[in-house]
Parts: structure tokens; C-alpha cells; sequence
């Protein structure tokens, strides 16, 4: 599952992937600090998004509370100048679990 489409929300533009958790022990804490640290160098707005449940990227505590288990399909979206190469570089993580093996 890995697919890319734009979306209108509101007032902003976002760039949307959908990625799937292929980490055996789902979204824990160890790939969601991996993956605010990395959020977090991208200038654009980042969310999570599990069914109608949308979380910031750059917040660990806020991905935690997404409980995304192992085969959890969810949506990276971004907006802003550097949207595309924060959502290609956030999809190839899960893409790659975390570099857990």
C-alpha cells in the first residue's frame, strides 16, 4: 500500500501517501521516536492520519496515542514547501522498518 494523491483540507494543500506498519510489534516507541526525529527536520506540516483520527508527525507522544499495530494501514500527509521530500523520506522509514530488521 503505497499510493499518493493531493488533498484539499480546509484551506491547505496536502500531499498524502498511504503507508502500512510492517514492524512486528506495530508503531512502538522505539520507530515513533524515529520517526518524529525525523519529521521534525522538514519545515512543513506533518500529520498522521488512522481512520478519522489525524496526529503531528513531529510529536512522539501524539503517534503513540495512534496504537498502530503490525498490518495498521495509515496516511502520511504534508504541507508546504518541502511536503514531497518529507513524505517520500517518511514512507521509505516504514518502507524499511525503522532499520529494525
Amino acid at each position: 500500500m503505497d499510493t499518493q494523491t493531493n488533498v484539499s483540507e480546509t484551506q491547505r494543500q496536502y500531499l498524502t501517501r498511504r503507508v502500512c506498519v510492517v514492524n512486528e510489534l506495530g508503531l512502538h516507541a522505539r520507530p515513533a521516536a524515529r520517526l518524529a526525529q525525523e519529521a521534525q527536520k522538514f519545515s512543513s506540516r506533518i500529520l498522521l492520519k488512522v481512520g478519522a483520527q489525524e496526529v503531528d508527525a513531529k510529536s512522539i507522544l501524539d503517534i503513540l496515542t495512534l496504537a498502530a499495530r503490525n498490518g495498521c494501514g495509515l496516511e502520511i500527509m504534508a504541507s508546504g514547501e518541502d511536503a514531497a521530500q518529507a513524505v517520500e523520506h517518511l514512507a521509505r522509514l516504514f518502507r524499511t522498518k525503522f532499520q529494525e530488521g
